[in-house]
């Protein structure tokens, strides 16, 4: 059997076909079309059908989406690509398509395909940290994707910074859910870039900031230690309630190697233990593990279906 994941993101839309052994038997791109609902459903359906022919024997269907299925409803909400907010995304697919799918978090995507044969395989509890353009997360528990009542689980971006001191972490930041001091105003790649450039006056992304501390620029440095503090104030606080065994970390700023030797030390001043021995790991596959865990939903969530019957 093959297992189709499709990616939907503000842009552009990815698409993966997977076998049983995770390797990909094919990969496609194309924009998103947010002009309609419909104009969107038009399109994603026609990339669908396209793939169709490479599968002749069918395949498996899981997307994911930066939003959240209301478990009630079935509407998406949160969602960026605003046009699919309100709707019933999985029905509209499901009678257009002619066969079931699975829909999930991008961020929960993300970690599934982390915790199935990635940087997580092997444990028994995954926390997967997307730390890019803003800052998401999903837990994966023996397999399984952690989800609740409210479709909200591992959504830590959104928790108030721990311990905001305006004396240390500066003037408080309105986030665009409504709220103040987000945690994803502070250690997202955005936030990171946006607080420099507000104290310092200028114009760098996170990369040229990033360079700047490494070569010892005093203003740099100074706000990449900030930033080391700040998350390991916000990862201390997952821990202290979850104790995941590894948190694998995707987006830009995964791509800071130093996080991997500098966060460990910096997250024991905040934890209830002597030490952390929570392991703390690049992802694996990259931008492509969204992707990848979309296409992993449906076998998962048949086999928690089996396992909660059996």
């Amino acid at each position: 059997m093959l297992h189709l994941g499709l990616d939907i993101g503000g842009t552009k839309m990815e698409a993966v076909l997977l076998d049983d052994a995770g390797r990909v038997r094919l990969r496609e791109r194309r924009p998103t079309n947010k002009a309609s609902y419909q104009e969107f459903i038009d399109n994603l359906v026609s990339m669908i059908d396209g793939i169709r022919p490479s599968a002749p024997d069918g395949f498996t269907l899981g997307i994911g989406l930066p939003g959240a299925i209301d478990p009630r409803s079935g509407l998406i909400k949160n969602c960026n690509c605003l046009v699919l907010n309100g709707e019933n995304l999985q029905a509209t697919l499901a009678q257009r398509t002619g066969q079931p799918l699975f829909l999930a978090n991008d961020a929960d995507c993300f970690a599934l395909s982390e915790a199935v044969d990635g940087a997580g395989a092997g444990y028994p509890t995954v926390f997967g940290v997307i730390v890019g353009t803003g800052c998401g997360g999903g837990v994966v528990v023996n397999g399984q994707l952690l989800s609740g009542p409210n479709a909200i689980a591992g959504e830590w971006g959104h928790n108030p910074l721990p311990a905001w001191d305006p004396a240390t972490d500066g003037a408080a930041q309105p986030c665009y859910c409504g709220r103040e001091n987000c945690i994803e105003r502070f250690i997202s790649g955005t936030g990171f870039s946006q607080r420099f450039n507000q104290t310092q006056h200028a114009e760098l992304d996170a990369q040229a900031i990033l360079a700047a501390a490494a070569d010892h620029d005093a203003a740099a440095l100074a706000h990449y230690q900030h930033f080391i503090d700040a998350f390991a104030r916000s990862l201390a606080s997952v821990i202290n309630i979850l104790d995941p065994h590894v948190i694998v970390l995707g987006g830009g700023l995964s791509n800071v190697e130093s996080l991997y030797s500098d966060l460990p030390t910096a997250i024991e001043k905040y934890l209830f233990s002597a030490e952390c021995r929570t392991a703390i790991v690049k992802a694996k596959y990259g931008d492509s593990s969204g992707v990848r865990g979309a296409a992993w939903l449906p076998t998962l969530s048949k086999k928690h279906s089996e396992a909660q019957s059996g």
